[in-house]
C-alpha cells in the first residue's frame, strides 16, 4: 500500500528531477495514445523530439517557436514570483501584436530603419497598458487578477478581429480578414540569411540574463518577490506590496507585447485572425516546467516549440487533428503538477514489508 508523507523540508533534488520524471511520464503517455490512435508510436514520437532538430534549417525553425515562449515566460517568471497571477499573458501578446502593427502600418517605401524600433517600442507599450487594466482592478477594487487578466484575453481578440475585419483590411486582399503586407523596413532584423531566426532570440537571451540579475542579485528583485509573497513582512522592512503588482504585471505585459512584436513583424508581417496562436497560454507551462528560474525556462521554451512544430508534422504526416499539440501540452503539465507532490511528501510503502521512496 502507498502512502503520502509529509518531507521534514521541501527536496531540492526533487525540485530538479520533478519536471525530468514529468517529461519522461509523458513521451510514455504519448507512446501509448499514439498506439491507442492506431499510429506507429516510434513515428510518433520522431516527429515530435528528432524532426524539428534534425537539419539546421529545423533548428531554425524551432528557435522561431521558442523565441515568443522565452520571452513571454521570462514576463510571467517576475508574476509568478511576486504571486501575482498573471494568466492573460495570450491577450497583451495580442494587443502588442496590434499596437505594433498599428505603426507598422504606418510606414511607407521611403521609411527608414529606424521604424523597427518604434515598432517594438509600441509592442512593449500594448502589452503594458492591457496589463495595467489588470493591475489598475486589483489595486483599486482588489478584483481577482486571475479572472480579469483572463477575461481581457477575449476582448483582446475581439479588438484584433474588429481591426482585420474592418477599418484595418486590406482592399487590394480579396476580401480576406488581414492588413496589408508590412513594408520591408519593418521587417525585424534576421540573425542569418536563410533563416526566420530574427534577432528576438538574442533579445530573449539577453532578457533571460537581465532577469537573472534582477532576480537573484538585485535589492529590487528580492524586495520584488518578498513584496508579492509576504506583503506584511514586505510593509515591515520597507517594500512595497503595491509596487511589486505593478512592477509585475507591467513587466509582464511589456514582455508578452514585446513577442507579440516581434512575431507580427517578424515571421507573420501583417496582422491576420491567426496571430493569437496560444503562445500566451503555453508560456505558463514554459515558466513553471522551467521552475521560474530564466536558464530552466530557456531549456523549457525549446521544449516547448518541439511540441508546437511537432503537432503541425503529427497533421501533415500521420493524419493527427491539430489539437495533438494541446493534448501534449496538457500531459505534461499535469504529470508535473502530480510529480511536484514528491517536492513535499515522499511515497512510503506500508504493508508487509516496508520501504519508501525519497
Amino acid at each position: 500500500m502507498l502512502k503520502l508523507e509529509p518531507r521534514p523540508q521541501p527536496s531540492r533534488l526533487w525540485s530538479f528531477s520533478s519536471p525530468l520524471l514529468a517529461l519522461a511520464i509523458t513521451v510514455v503517455l504519448g507512446v501509448l495514445l499514439f498506439a491507442a490512435l492506431g499510429k506507429d508510436p516510434v513515428k510518433g514520437l520522431q516527429v515530435f523530439f528528432w524532426e524539428p532538430i534534425k537539419t539546421p534549417y529545423a533548428l531554425g525553425e524551432l528557435m522561431v517557436k521558442a523565441t515568443p515562449l522565452l520571452i513571454i515566460a521570462l514576463g510571467l517568471a517576475v508574476c509568478f514570483r511576486s504571486n501575482v497571477w498573471n494568466i492573460g499573458a495570450e491577450g497583451q501578446f495580442v494587443i502588442g501584436a496590434v499596437a505594433a502593427g498599428g505603426v507598422a502600418l504606418l510606414a511607407d517605401k521611403t521609411t527608414g530603419g529606424w521604424i523597427v524600433i518604434a515598432v517594438l517600442l509600441a509592442g512593449v507599450l500594448g502589452g503594458m497598458a492591457w496589463a495595467g487594466l489588470t493591475a489598475l482592478l486589483r489595486d483599486r477594487f482588489n478584483a481577482n487578477e486571475i479572472l480579469v487578466s483572463l477575461m481581457l484575453v477575449y476582448v483582446a481578440d475581439m479588438v484584433l478581429s474588429y481591426l482585420v475585419y474592418g477599418p484595418w483590411k486590406d482592399p487590394a486582399g480579396y476580401n480576406f480578414p488581414q492588413t496589408k503586407t508590412f513594408e520591408a523596413a519593418t521587417q525585424i532584423p534576421r540573425l542569418m540569411q536563410g533563416s526566420r531566426v530574427s534577432i528576438g532570440l538574442l533579445i530573449g537571451l539577453l532578457g533571460a540574463g537581465a532577469l537573472w540579475v534582477f532576480l537573484f542579485r538585485t535589492r529590487a528583485g528580492f524586495a520584488q518577490q518578498v513584496g508579492g509573497l509576504a506583503p506584511a513582512a514586505a510593509r515591515y522592512a520597507g517594500f512595497s506590496s503595491r509596487r511589486a503588482l505593478w512592477t509585475a504585471l507591467l513587466v509582464s505585459g511589456g514582455a508578452a507585447g514585446l513577442a507579440g512584436a516581434l512575431e507580427v513583424a517578424g515571421p507573420i508581417g501583417q496582422l491576420t485572425p491567426y496571430v493569437p496562436a496560444g503562445y500566451g497560454f503555453a508560456a505558463i507551462i514554459v515558466a513553471f516546467v522551467g521552475r521560474l528560474h530564466p536558464a530552466g525556462m530557456v531549456f523549457s521554451a525549446i521544449l516547448m516549440s518541439m511540441f508546437y512544430i511537432g503537432g503541425e508534422l503529427a497533421q501533415s504526416r500521420l493524419g493527427l487533428p491539430k489539437s495533438i499539440t494541446g493534448v501534449f501540452q496538457g500531459l505534461l503539465l499535469f504529470t508535473l503538477l502530480a510529480c511536484d507532490t514528491l517536492i513535499a511528501y515522499r511515497i512510503k510503502f506500508t504493508g508487509a514489508s516496508q520501504g519508501e521512496v525519497r
